[in-house]
C-alpha cells in the first residue's frame, strides 16, 4: 500500500455518496483503479496491518460505507466473475 491509500478510498467514497438519487451512478468509461470498487480494497487490506484499536475504529467506518454501498447499488444478476471473489462489493452494479 502506498502513503494516503486509505484516505483516498475514503475520499473516493465520500464523492461518490454525493451523488444524488437512489442508486450509485456507473461511470460512462469504465477507469480501474478510479472506481469505488478499487477504493473499497484499500481499507480491506490496510485492516490486515492495524493494530487492535485502529483497526476496530476502521471497521466501523468500513460497515457504515458498506451499508450505503450495498444500499445505493443492485445484485448483479449474472453470474459471478472472478472479481466477485476479491470481495461482495464487486458483486454489485450500478445504474448506467
Amino acid at each position: 500500500m502506498w502513503p494516503d491509500a486509505v484516505a483516498r478510498a475514503l475520499a473516493c467514497f465520500e464523492d461518490a455518496f454525493r451523488q444524488p438519487g437512489r442508486y450509485l451512478n456507473a461511470s460512462e468509461v469504465w477507469q480501474p483503479g478510479l472506481e469505488v470498487e478499487y477504493a473499497r480494497e484499500n481499507p480491506e487490506e490496510a485492516m490486515l496491518h492495524l493494530p487492535h484499536g485502529a483497526r476496530h475504529d476502521l471497521g466501523r467506518l468500513i460497515a457504515r460505507i458498506d451499508d450505503a454501498f450495498e444500499r445505493r447499488t443492485l445484485p448483479d444478476p449474472g453470474p459471478v466473475s472472478d472479481r466477485a471473489e476479491g470481495g461482495w462489493w464487486w458483486s454489485r452494479i450500478r445504474e448506467r
